[in-house]
């Protein structure tokens, strides 16, 4: 499993919309997409301006595999959805590694 790991800058006052218009088009879209298996929202108490999704994908060739003319799509509809200004600020790749039990 590979997760993908994003963190966006939006304004306090903003980020429950963006949270729910991501769900609603991102989330959306790339749930129909072989390899995802789920996307979690993470909120902290003390970063009001932060969101943080956790997208899981079943291989890393799965979640690569998308067309990039489909992310630029998703992406405007998103950006032409969202009034307000946000900012990605963090963008990672990690490998879940599990190890047998004795």
């Amino acid at each position: 499993m590979v997760i993908e790991w994003l963190t966006f800058a939006v304004d306090p006052e903003n980020r429950e919309t963006f949270i729910r218009l991501d769900n609603e088009i991102w989330t959306a879209a790339l749930s129909q997409y072989p390899g995802f298996i789920s996307k979690e929202v993470w909120i902290s108490p003390d970063l009001l301006d932060q969101v943080v999704y956790i997208v899981r994908w079943q291989t890393r060739e799965q979640w690569k595999a998308i067309p990039p003319a489909d992310l630029e799509a998703i992406e405007k509809q998103f950006d032409d959805a969202v009034n307000f200004s946000y900012r990605m600020i963090d963008a990672r790749e990690y490998q879940v590694r599990r190890y047998p039990s004795p």
